[in-house]
């Protein structure tokens, strides 16, 4: 009674293989993150300064803070990752973090601007 033994590495290969995220992932991303940080921002400009007395009702403005200042800096990095690979590659690692810094600063101060 002699089993054959599956091919473990073959099994392996096949579920490891790397899979290529969908072509429009990065703008579907960016567009939830856009209806978050706007959702926040609507719910904060709603609230009511007199609603303060009741700690009961700092939760839905601490809640958009928390989600608003996600969404704000996710989208930063979206952004400044998509403007950096449509650039060439730099020459050493420090160009490359100051490229990075100054794509993010530009990116934050856009969204503040708003």
């Amino acid at each position: 009674m002699s089993e054959t033994l599956p091919d473990f590495e073959a099994l392996l290969s096949r579920a490891l293989a790397p899979v290529e995220p969908p072509d429009d992932l990065a703008e579907r991303l960016e567009v939830a993150l856009v209806e978050l940080t706007e959702a926040a921002a609507d719910e904060l400009e709603a609230w009511e300064l007199g609603a303060m007395h009741d700690p009961r009702n700092w939760i839905r403005p601490a809640a958009a803070i928390v989600v608003g200042g996600a969404a704000g800096t996710a989208l930063v990095l979206v952004r400044a990752r998509r403007r950096a690979k449509a650039r060439s590659r730099p020459a050493n690692v420090f160009d490359a973090a100051e490229k990075a810094l100054r794509d993010f600063a530009g990116e934050a101060r856009k969204l503040t601007d708003r």
